[in-house]
């Protein structure tokens, strides 16, 4: 387990917060990092890997026509993903992973090319879009090293909206103390 994955944890359980997480190319990999923490029973739902194409179709609601269109690798597919386990597994929050770890091109998307996406509630600050955000990498390394730094990056932007989220609210709050200004 990882700092990045206990903070998340922490982060969580602090706001009352749950969590669901959509797998492709990372195979289980961010699911048994968030498990790996002691007491991520607590924000944890479930995960689905979803490593077949068709699976994202059948068990995480993502459009048969994108993924006919532009195959799994694709961002709108991850944002649908990280929507998608959000909803079927009843979380706050839903976190995806879908891309190509090698040895061979997907797709006609080269090695190395990942997405990652959080969903989340649309209580984001003022002037943000809430929701969801989806973040495309082009990663180097070896199979399992694309595969690691996937599961890092998407736990690195999760934490980075749930962060900015904490920074809003704190904002908000002292705006509501200052008299509004």
């Amino acid at each position: 387990m990882t700092e990045q994955a206990t903070e998340l944890v922490r982060l969580l359980t602090v706001k009352g917060e749950t969590l669901a997480v959509a797998e492709s190319l990372t195979g289980g990999l961010v699911a048994a990092e968030i498990t790996g923490v002691p007491g991520a029973s607590k924000v944890f739902r479930g995960s689905v890997t979803a490593y077949a194409t068709g699976l994202k179709h059948e068990l995480l609601g993502v459009d048969a026509a994108l993924l006919a269109a532009h195959g799994a690798v694709d961002p709108q597919v991850a944002a649908q993903m990280a929507a998608g386990v959000r909803k079927a597994l009843g979380a706050d929050w839903g976190i995806a992973t879908t891309g190509v770890a090698g040895p061979d091109p997907q797709d006609g998307k080269p090695v190395g090319t990942v997405f990652v996406a959080v969903d989340g509630p649309l209580t984001a600050p003022a002037g943000s879009a809430g929701g969801g955000k989806v973040t495309a990498l082009r990663l180097n390394g070896s199979r399992a090293e694309i595969r690691m730094e996937s599961v890092r990056s998407v736990l690195a932007v999760l934490l980075e909206r749930l962060a900015g989220e904490q920074t809003g609210n704190e904002r908000a709050q002292d705006t509501e103390r200052n008299g509004g200004f």
